[in-house]
């Protein structure tokens, strides 16, 4: 049974999140419209994928949407931290500094930043500045003569207890690389038609983010994409293929009509999961558990709401409510691994339709203190407004022994 009172109080909230969602579809829908893409492009390409119309206009639309000299989409990139880890590589040489502006990064990333192999970036003789942060992550810059070539920005808060940044942070960061010569590059995972702009638009150069989440719209079953300034993108596009080709080869089979449907249903799809999320600040407040962004906060940065639950039990009892309500593997009961590329074990509820698509509704943590779930996505408001139902019910047993049969 809905909790009506609940639903009254997220009511503003929501209708303030349809405005955006309304302005974020008129934008793609405008994007799409003009890019001449026809019925014969959505068939794909083989082989090299020489002649790719299709990924050639889908590259223009994206384009278009996010206000940029060129973008590139491609299914070769597994996930946002292939893109990134590519976008860095291209960007980044011997000699080179790579400034980190909020603190710790993403866990996934650590091993091409901080890392000793190989392939990582201190190996190949790029210099890694962390920047101290203040009380809400953002930089505070050095007073030294050293000048990085790139500033790095993660917009969404990671595993991070930090707000995730919006038009104002970003802003302030781009202002800062220019003084100092640099690029910014802004790790946009989870922020995509969150709000009706994009960094692009508040002055970073390069943009980077995975279609597993927000703008593969719960329908590309893989990939990634880069936007910003022409050089950079075809410098990421040589980096992913190789120098001379880099734009004019990659085939997309029979991906290409799924990832640009994801791309056309995005922002709907992505005010679902913001929908979503305002029901769970609000609900799991009124449970008495700290959640970011806290309820009324408005706008939000990004698809994910962070729970501190505080001990592991509580965690598993969250995650484990809500991937007994997955449309896929809801028998299945979630427990904590070491998952690659992570310092700590994780746990995640994860039911959806494509594997790891964190548009679609999942819940993980790290099972470190001071034990915060993160709760994202949500195809459909109503599906997470079951799932947190669901888990603050198992959370008032969290005394009591819990059978989520």
């Amino acid at each position: 049974m809905l909790n009506r009172e609940i639903l009254k109080l997220v009511r503003t909230s929501w209708d303030e999140m349809e405005a955006v969602v309304a302005a974020n579809t008129m934008r793609v829908a405008r994007a799409f419209s003009r890019s001449g893409l026809s019925t014969p492009d959505l068939g794909g390409s083989t082989g090299y994928g020489y002649g790719d119309r299709g990924r050639e206009r889908l590259d223009a639309v994206v384009e278009d949407i996010m206000h940029a000299e060129q973008a590139m989409v491609r299914p070769q990139w597994a996930s946002g931290t292939h893109a990134l880890s590519t976008a860095l590589r291209a960007l980044l040489g011997p000699g080179d500094s790579l400034w980190l502006a909020n603190g710790p990064i993403y866990d996934t990333l650590q091993p091409l930043i901080f890392g000793t192999s190989m392939t990582s970036l201190p190996r190949r003789g790029v210099k890694v500045r962390v920047l101290p942060t203040d009380e809400q992550g953002m930089p505070i810059w050095p007073d030294t003569e050293e000048r990085p070539k790139v500033v790095y920005m993660q917009r969404s808060r990671g595993y991070q207890s930090r707000p995730s940044f919006g038009e104002i942070q970003t802003r302030l960061i781009a202002e800062q690389a220019r003084r100092l010569g640099a690029w910014l590059v802004v790790d946009n995972c989870y922020g995509e038609f969150t709000v009706e702009e994009e960094p692009t638009d508040w002055g970073a150069d390069l943009i980077v983010g995975s279609l597993l989440k927000n703008p593969g719209g719960g329908l590309a079953p893989t990939g990634a994409y880069v936007a910003g300034k022409k050089e950079l993108v075809e410098a990421v596009g040589e980096m992913l293929l190789s120098p001379g080709i880099g734009q004019e080869v990659a085939p997309t089979g029979s991906l290409l009509r799924l990832i640009a449907q994801g791309w056309f249903l995005a922002p709907m799809i992505v005010g679902e999961a913001i929908m979503g999320g305002i029901y769970a600040s609000q609900a799991f407040s009124l449970a008495g558990y700290q959640v970011d962004p806290p309820p009324g906060q408005w706008p939000r940065s990004d698809i994910v709401t962070a729970i501190r639950l505080g001990n592991e039990q509580k965690i598993e009892m969250l995650c484990r409510a809500v991937q007994h309500v997955s449309p896929v593997d809801g028998h299945v009961t979630p427990e904590s691994w070491a998952m690659p590329g992570y310092s700590d074990p994780i746990i995640m509820a994860a039911g959806g339709f494509v594997a790891g698509g964190s548009l679609e509704l999942s819940c993980d943590a790290p099972m470190r203190p001071p034990y915060i779930a993160y709760l994202q996505g949500g195809l459909s408001r109503w599906h997470t407004v079951m799932a947190v139902d669901a888990g603050v019910l198992a959370l008032q047993t969290a005394d009591e022994p819990y059978d989520l049969t």
